[in-house]
């Protein structure tokens, strides 16, 4: 019997990947040129739009990183960070969307990179490059977390080796990516954001039911200090509950500052086939996302009142992320539907991750050779070439991503949270001044792009570690500080010429 249900459960997860392989062969035949590889030729429906672009959006962390943060220590961290989060979903969908939409089709840029480098028409390309740099830079860890994620999965539930798990879902990701471009990734993140929600859906109502009903997760989360309370987080080790004051909570508010700066997200916006329909796609983000981040949080909770009731064993340190796994292989030994119900289980996990590293390869692929290869170094490649290039770039990332979460013991929410800070601090600031501040011009955002960039990494290994007062998330300042340097450096140096405030004045 037990053989029979892990063959249930490998099974349900192979035809899955089979299911994404195909997807990717079948859209391969549409690429023509590169706006269809890296757009889709811009004629992405609204609900594609708003599922791709908030399954591009929650990782590996929504499945693995929330459950497991909120698991260990209740809910204040993970709770304020999605009300940041859907708030910064909202806003983005609200003021960027359309603008961007609009302003990129009249530059005809088909890239992040290439809208900074045509808005402010930098003939050197120097934006363009410089942002095609910081998209690989900081890909490449949000990259790595995926593999993390799916190392995890099977090698906490199967005891396949961590390496090799790690390598086949690589593999996987990477097949539809360079096969499909954009069409295949979206369509494939629509499918992956439906296996997500029935995912989240299974585990909750499980969990409730293993133990023992919503009172008594409720009771055993109010007998431990600080664990529901929203100011205050409680401690595994001590037992015991630990001050959450207002500078953290707007620290960890400052998440949703980063999706001003996610290219795998703009790139959505910059896709859709009408800006019309966009309306239609927030509201469908917004709903999905709020209701997703809420149902993963109370999971953590519920796992902890699985452990209470003695059906599972605690999980310490970075294991509490796979809270969702050992839920899934609990769900598994009640028979063979079960079984298949946890394989899809399994599968939103993989979908979760798989749905982010696919648009981040595709925007860093976009990155390398468009922007860097042909717009910088002034390389003329035919199309074919470009696509050529292109893929080769989502294998060598690929690659270093594997190398990089070689450790089984890496937090995918630490990792996250370091690409998040890392886009935020950089094209944060950059894409609002861009769509909204007609004097911006492009000393002023390759000044705000450097300061952001550089900030992200002195605060976080620099600042941060001194604690107290300076114990903030490195996004909200290095958001700041581009933010400043833009507004100095543009006023202090030359006003953008009439085509440029023509151009701007358009996208209006």
């Amino acid at each position: 019997m037990i053989a029979t249900i892990k063959f249930c459960l490998i099974a349900t997860i192979v035809i899955y990947l089979m299911v994404m392989l195909a997807i990717g062969f079948v859209f391969s035949k549409k690429n023509s040129n590169s706006e269809d590889f890296y757009l889709g030729g811009r004629k992405m429906g609204p609900i594609v739009t708003a599922m791709s672009a908030e399954a591009s959006d929650m990782s590996s962390w929504l499945l693995m990183g929330l459950p497991g943060l909120a698991y260990l220590s209740g809910i204040c961290d993970p709770a304020w960070t999605a009300i940041g989060l859907g708030i910064g979903t909202w806003v983005n969908w609200l003021i960027v969307a359309r603008r961007l939409r609009r302003y990129s089709a009249n530059i005809n840029a088909i890239t992040v990179p290439e809208f900074f480098s045509k808005r402010y028409h930098d003939k050197a390309n120097i934006l363009n490059v410089i942002a095609a740099v910081v998209i690989i830079v900081f890909f490449i860890p949000y990259t790595a977390s995926g593999f993390a994620a799916c190392g995890k999965l099977f090698n906490s539930l199967f005891g396949v080796d961590y390496m090799t798990a790690m390598i086949i879902s690589a593999l996987v990701i990477v097949g539809y990516t360079i096969m499909g471009g954009f069409r295949a990734v979206s369509t494939t993140d629509l499918i992956q954001s439906i296996v997500m929600t029935m995912a989240l859906v299974v585990v909750v109502c499980f969990g409730i039911s293993t133990a023992g009903g919503v009172d008594a997760v409720i009771e055993n989360a109010k007998a431990l200090p600080g664990y529901l309370s929203m100011n205050a987080s409680y401690d595994p080790v001590s037992g015991t509950s630990g001050t959450y004051g207002a500078i953290t909570v707007v620290s960890t508010l400052a998440w949703g500052l980063g999706y001003f700066g996610m290219p795998h997200i703009l790139l959505r916006f910059m896709a859709v086939e009408d800006e019309k329909k966009l309306v239609l796609s927030r509201r469908i983000a917004t709903v999905w996302v709020f209701i997703a981040m809420a149902v993963a949080i109370f999971i953590g909770v519920v796992g902890l009142g699985m452990t209470k009731a003695g059906a599972l064993e605690f999980l310490e340190g970075s294991s509490s992320e796979t809270i969702i796994v050992k839920i899934a292989g609990l769900i598994s030994s009640h028979g063979i539907f079960p079984a298949i119900v946890a394989g899809i289980i399994l599968a939103g996990i993989l979908a979760a991750t798989m749905s982010t590293a696919d648009s981040q390869m595709l925007a860093a692929a976009s990155s390398v050779s468009q922007n860097i290869v042909q717009d910088f170094l002034h390389i003329k490649l035919s199309e074919k070439k470009s696509l050529v290039v292109a893929r080769i770039t989502i294998v060598a990332i690929s690659l270093i991503g594997i190398i990089l979460a070689r450790d089984p013991n890496s937090s995918v929410f630490g990792i996250v949270s370091f690409a998040w800070a890392g886009f935020g601090g950089a094209f944060g600031a950059v894409t609002l001044c861009a769509l909204f501040w007609k004097r911006s011009n492009r000393w002023g955002a390759l000044a705000g792009m450097v300061s952001g960039g550089i900030m992200v990494f002195v605060w976080k290994y620099v600042v941060r570690p001194i604690g107290g007062i300076w114990n903030i998330y490195e996004l909200l300042p290095a958001f700041l500080v581009s933010l400043f340097f833009i507004i100095v450096v543009s006023l202090l140096t030359k006003t953008p010429d009439e085509s440029i405030e023509k151009e701007f004045e358009e996208a209006k």
